[in-house]
């Protein structure tokens, strides 16, 4: 029995007979009916060659050309359809397949064609009903029969298409493929034991096959039939007592039940078997990932769950990976290192595993070592962009900029950057090229970061706070810092950006109004900058007393400012 496809076979020896069919020509007078006959056979066997090459376009031009000499032959449309649903216009096939079916209704093919075209269209009832029509005529070909009950079920009269399939097992017996559609149609019925039964049958004619036992459990598992589908279950370990699909089943079951125990008892089962492969399980464990976003309870279980894959899979590095994953996502970053460490030990071609442990060097603040491991990730993977930006990253925690700046142009030249990558590239481009005096290329790789990332309010505040520094376009830069402060309402350091510009713009009293505001975050009392920011805000409102006393307090926090000796020396200002 074979599955409904539309794929049709047919002889070209069956068909050239139509070709003798008679012909009339409409809008041309005949002449000469033989030199007529002539030219239209010369264009049906020219397309036929066409076809044989492959050239389709110019066989359908070829068919229609013929058409115009002779619309009586059924033979061309039914070519010009294949051909159309060869190359997928399947609903422009079905006005040709009509055509030739209303010319010649009793060809099999031409109708089998009719059919496929139908179904192509999505047309299941109509096309149903041509199976039916081929059926009738044709009662051994079971064939014709099952595409019907097929398309039956896709067009949802599924109470016919079981009658059809009922029919057809009575004449070819019990058969997997006719039973797997008919327990299905049960099911869509509502008819679940039934459909259960159906199963039945199948295991009835090879008990030994354990596929139909995970179809039946499946039904009872689909109807809430809990009990009757561990029965299955167990069942099918009595015969294969590591069945891997089994013991899963029959853990998930436990858990619902709060039965801890077995629980893990069937879990270890499932995991210590070869028959359950390493892929699997991850995809087993992997959800764990996930649940530990929201609930950090699942870490235990998860760490349990991937211990048991390593202890079946002790040279498999993507059982440590996986570890990693858990450890990391926990926050364990010590442990995840050791982890990853291990799997790279196994396995040195997983730059996802290189990624991670390169993001961790990064969480850490260990610029020495993420500089160490992103110079050997950028010769392992020198088509990588993620080594690139570690690698730029490490360099311009160093304050090597220079490095930092090849390396990040290194990376986006590649061109395969994910786009918020590409952003924070440009945006720690920006505060390279600002280290190292290039203003316009630092200007223009924040552009290229906001243009990616428009709302990131750090790129807004840093690029602000640099134009403020060189004094200029102070209009633009307070535009962009008050931006960064509608995304962040409460960040101190925005807020100090923010009065640092308007005290640049020698906007005093609103200076001194952010400023206040920023202190009101404890904090900002430790910030060194923020104290001499504030100080010289107070020189310029003439409160010169308070302004040395921010000057002392803002040297006493570290502030290491060329000019600050002298400003608190001096008891004035200094640019």
């Amino acid at each position: 029995m074979r599955v409904y496809v539309t794929v049709i076979g047919v002889t070209l020896a069956l068909m050239i007979g139509a070709c003798s069919t008679n012909k009339h020509t409409a809008g041309v007078p005949i002449k000469n009916p033989e030199l007529l006959k002539q030219r239209s056979d010369s264009l049906f066997f020219a397309a036929q060659r066409s076809k044989m090459k492959g050239d389709y376009r110019t066989a359908i031009t070829q068919y229609s050309d013929y058409l115009k000499l002779d619309k009586s032959n059924p033979v061309v449309y039914y070519e010009i359809a294949r051909l159309l649903m060869d190359n997928r216009s399947g609903p422009y096939a079905l006005n040709y397949a009509r055509k030739a079916a209303a010319l010649d209704s009793s060809n099999r093919w031409i109708l089998q064609l009719l059919a496929d075209t139908y179904a192509v269209s999505e047309k299941f009832d109509s096309a149903a009903n041509v199976y039916q029509t081929l059926s009738n005529r044709y009662p051994t070909n079971d064939d014709y029969l099952y595409n019907q009950g097929i398309l039956l079920s896709k067009a949802n009269q599924s109470a016919a298409a079981l009658e059809v399939f009922n029919r057809l097992e009575k004449k070819t017996g019990v058969v997997e493929e006719i039973t797997y559609q008919k327990q299905r149609l049960l099911l869509k019925l509502n008819r679940a034991e039934e459909a259960a039964n159906e199963i039945k049958k199948l295991i009835a004619t090879n008990p030994s096959e354990i596929r139909y036992y995970y179809l039946l459990a499946e039904v009872y598992d689909a109807n809430d039939q809990l009990k009757d589908a561990k029965v299955v279950y167990n069942d099918i370990l009595s015969k294969d007592p590591e069945n891997p699909r089994a013991l899963i089943a029959l853990a998930n079951y436990s858990k619902k039940d709060n039965d801890t125990t077995a629980y893990w008892n069937y879990l270890t089962k499932a995991f210590a078997s070869k028959n359950y492969g390493i892929d699997e399980k991850v995809a087993f464990v992997y959800p764990y990932l996930q649940m530990l976003e929201t609930d950090s309870t699942k870490l235990d279980e998860g760490l349990k769950l991937a211990r048991l894959i390593i202890q079946t899979h002790p040279k498999e590095a993507k059982a440590y990976a996986l570890q990693g994953d858990m450890f990391s996502q926990a926050d364990m970053l010590d442990s995840a290192q050791l982890s990853y460490q291990k799997a790279l030990h196994l396995d040195s071609t997983r730059f996802s595993v290189w990624y991670q442990q390169m993001w961790i060097y990064s969480r850490k603040d260990d610029p020495q070592a993420l500089k160490a491991l992103s110079d050997t990730v950028t010769g392992l993977f020198p088509k990588e962009f993620m080594g690139f930006y570690f690698n730029g990253l490490a360099n311009y925690l160093l304050q090597q900029y220079p490095a930092a700046i090849n390396a990040l142009n290194k990376g986006l030249e590649l061109g395969n950057a994910e786009k918020r990558f590409a952003a924070d590239a440009y945006s720690l481009l920006g505060d390279s090229y600002h280290a190292t005096g290039q203003h316009a290329l630092s200007d223009s790789s924040y552009e290229r970061a906001l243009q990616i990332r428009p709302k990131d309010a750090s790129v807004l505040n840093n690029y602000s706070y640099y134009l403020s520094l060189r004094g200029e376009n102070l209009e633009k830069a307070a535009e962009m810092s008050r931006r960064s402060l509608e995304i962040e309402p409460d960040s101190p350091t925005f807020m100090d950006t923010y009065a640092w510009i308007l005290f640049r713009q020698e906007k005093y009293e609103e200076a001194k109004e952010w400023m206040d505001k920023a202190f009101q975050h404890p904090e900002t009392l430790q910030n060194a900058n923020m104290l001499e920011h504030y100080g010289d805000i107070l020189y310029n409102l003439k409160d010169v007393n308070k302004a040395v006393e921010y000057w002392q307090m803002a040297k006493e926090k570290g502030a290491s400012s060329v000019d600050l000796t002298r400003k608190i020396a001096e008891k004035r200002y200094i640019q």
